[in-house]
Parts: structure tokens; C-alpha cells; sequence
């Protein structure tokens, strides 16, 4: 039976990228975001017919991760690997941001992963499934003021957490943490660094499936990749 793959903020960037790249391999893919437009039109571009999946909601509110786990469970039967890559960040530092906008982000970026979880750990004991968080290398090295960096240590700190509550149940769990990809991430900011090395959106989805296509009895915890040059 085809393997099933639930993917927050699939819609664009990273995540659009590893859903391509697992709607190739042969995997039903259910992909979610707040934007339905952007998701009826990435289902058109794949060409994926019912093997896609796309569901609108908010990858920080209980509710909608209870019903989008329930809509991919109900349709398909089963699920085998989660990827949390739902995120974004905010220009400035913490003195600039706007705390309503603060509040957002971290929801967002550290209690969606955990309600991801939360709401799919029922099924992937029964699938002996994975699960994949997309960090940061900002999860790792601190900027000055960046609020987006603590919650990226917040997602890695949950992985690690996870890990250790799920290992008895055969459960995977990878954190994968990019430097700078060239991504619609970097609008938030103003645009990515001049002349930085980027990755691409693909290169990093391809590092998520070197993690998702380990054989079973093989879980590999943390992956970083950096664009050679990125010196941070």
C-alpha cells in the first residue's frame, strides 16, 4: 500500500518541494496551509489527481490539526510520516516586532509542531511511521535579538523531546535544520542576504526524504545542511 505523508504549510518553499518530490516517489501526500487559493493552485501545477490531498488551516490551531489528521485518516486509512515544516519569521528583533505578531510566530513555529504531533502519534505507532521538524540553523547558532531563532530551539528542543517519549514505539524522529534557502521565506525579511549561498527548496526537500527512506530499525535525529560558503 502506498505510504501517506501529512505536510503543514506545503503549499510553497520546503514544503511544496518535499511534496513534490514524495507525490514522485509514490507516497500520498496531504498537504496544508492558510492559504486555499496557493493550494488549489500548487494541486493544479502537480498534476497528482487524488494521490493530493489539500486542506486550509491555521498549522497552530488545535481544531484545524484535529481535522485535517482526521480528513487524511478518513480518506486514505492510515499515515506513516508527518513532516512539521508550517513556520515563518519576522524582520526586525525582538525590539521592533509587534507583540501580537510575536505571539503568532511563536504559535506557529513551536505549538504547531507539538499539536502536529499530539494529534498523528496514534496512528504513526500503528504505522511505526516518522516524524520530521524542520528547523533551522538558527535552532543552532544565536542571532542577536531573533525571536524566530528561539523558537527554532524551542522546535529543536520538541524533536529531541518527542524522540525520547516515542523511541520505545519504534516512532523516527528527525529534526532537519537548513541554513539559508532560497525560498518565499526571505519576503517576511526583506529579501534573503546580499549574495549569501543559498540552497533551493529542493535540495532541502531531498535531505527530508534521505530521513523518510532510512530502512526500519534506522532513525537518523538531526540532519543540518548548509549551502557551502554559508559560514554561520
Amino acid at each position: 500500500m502506498e505510504p501517506v505523508t501529512l505536510i503543514t504549510g506545503g503549499s510553497s518553499g520546503i514544503g511544496a518541494a518535499t511534496a513534490r518530490a514524495l507525490l514522485k516517489q509514490g507516497h500520498r501526500v496531504a498537504i496544508t496551509g492558510r492559504d486555499a487559493d496557493r493550494l488549489a493552485a500548487f494541486a493544479t501545477s502537480t498534476g497528482a489527481g487524488d494521490r493530493l490531498l489539500t486542506i486550509a488551516g491555521d498549522a497552530a490551531d488545535e481544531n484545524h490539526v484535529a481535522t485535517a489528521v482526521r480528513q487524511v485518516t478518513d480518506q486514505w486509512g492510515r499515515l506513516d510520516t508527518v513532516i512539521a515544516n508550517a513556520g515563518y519569521s519576522l524582520p526586525g528583533t525582538l525590539e521592533d516586532h509587534d507583540p501580537t505578531a510575536m505571539r503568532a510566530m511563536v504559535l506557529t513555529n513551536v505549538l504547531g509542531p507539538a499539536l502536529l504531533v499530539r494529534e498523528t502519534l496514534p496512528h504513526l505507532r500503528e504505522s511505526k511511521g516518522r516524524i520530521v521538524i524542520v528547523g533551522s540553523v538558527a535552532g543552532t547558532r544565536n542571532t542577536p535579538g531573533n525571536l524566530y531563532s528561539v523558537t527554532k530551539w524551542a522546535a529543536h528542543a520538541l524533536a529531541e523531546n518527542v524522540r525520547l517519549l516515542v523511541a520505545k514505539d519504534r516512532i523516527g524522529v528527525t529534526v532537519v535544520a537548513p541554513g539559508v534557502v532560497d525560498t518565499p521565506f526571505w519576503d517576511e525579511r526583506g529579501g534573503s542576504p546580499a549574495e549569501a549561498p543559498t540552497l533551493t527548496a529542493e535540495q532541502v526537500a531531498d535531505t527530508i526524504l534521505f530521513a523518510v527512506n532510512q530502512p526500519e530499525g534506522v532513525d537518523v535525529n538531526h540532519l543540518v545542511v548548509r549551502p557551502a560558503g554559508q559560514v554561520n
